[in-house]
């Protein structure tokens, strides 16, 4: 089924009248601490796939294409510095055991934090303060910019970049799709960020539980 803008905004309608933009970003920031400190590769791309599931469902794009050309664009630069035990060997470069694991695992991280933060953070998130204003307007430009299909149009740079500023200065990365979102909380809405939350830290429990248990 091609996801089209009328499809996505009904995800979106659908997903956001549970959660405030405040309670959706303290899940997230409780969801952050299980990806960083996740020692295993495999789960690592578990919350990948699973965060990119968060982001589809609340109406974003995931382009898991693109996201695992750039996994493998980092794997492949690591894997330059070979260290570990030799898995394969192809002419002059050496596929270690330690480099792709390293690879895998910046690049996974890498990726899923950009899908954790663009299913996190609302365009109507406000925080208090001087630096909470500029910390949420800072989260704003960054889910407008990676919701684009193409930033710059190779055949008229200026105009696309005219017309990218100016959609930024209207405010289209969200203000017009405000009533979209609920001020308030939910019981349902408490009971999916906390499912959430636990599925997000179970790739990053079970192997300290398997590790101490063993």
């Amino acid at each position: 089924m091609k996801d089209n803008a009328e499809s996505r905004l009904l995800r979106r309608k659908r997903w956001s009248r549970f959660f405030s933009s405040r309670d959706l970003c303290a899940a997230g920031l409780l969801v952050l601490p299980a990806l960083l400190f996740n020692p295993e590769v495999g789960g690592r791309a578990a919350q990948f796939l699973l965060f990119s599931l968060f982001l589809w469902l609340s109406g974003g794009r995931p382009r898991l294409p693109n996201a695992i050309l750039i996994i493998l664009s980092i794997t492949l630069v690591n894997l330059l510095v070979p260290y570990g035990r030799v898995l394969l060997s192809l002419g002059p470069l050496r596929i270690t055991a330690g480099a792709l694991r390293t690879g895998l695992g910046r690049g996974l991280t890498l990726e899923a934090l950009i899908m954790l933060s663009r299913s996190s953070v609302r365009p109507d998130l406000k925080l208090p303060g001087l630096f909470g204003e500029l910390l949420g307007e800072s989260f704003r430009i960054f889910s407008f910019l990676t919701e684009k299909k193409r930033l710059v149009n190779p055949k008229d740079i200026c105009g696309s970049i005219d017309e990218l500023l100016l959609e930024l200065s209207a405010g289209s990365a969200g203000e017009g799709e405000t009533a979209l979102y609920a001020k308030t909380t939910s019981l349902r809405g408490r009971i999916i960020l906390a499912a959430v939350v636990l599925l997000s830290w179970l790739p990053a429990a079970i192997p300290f539980a398997l590790a101490r248990y063993s």
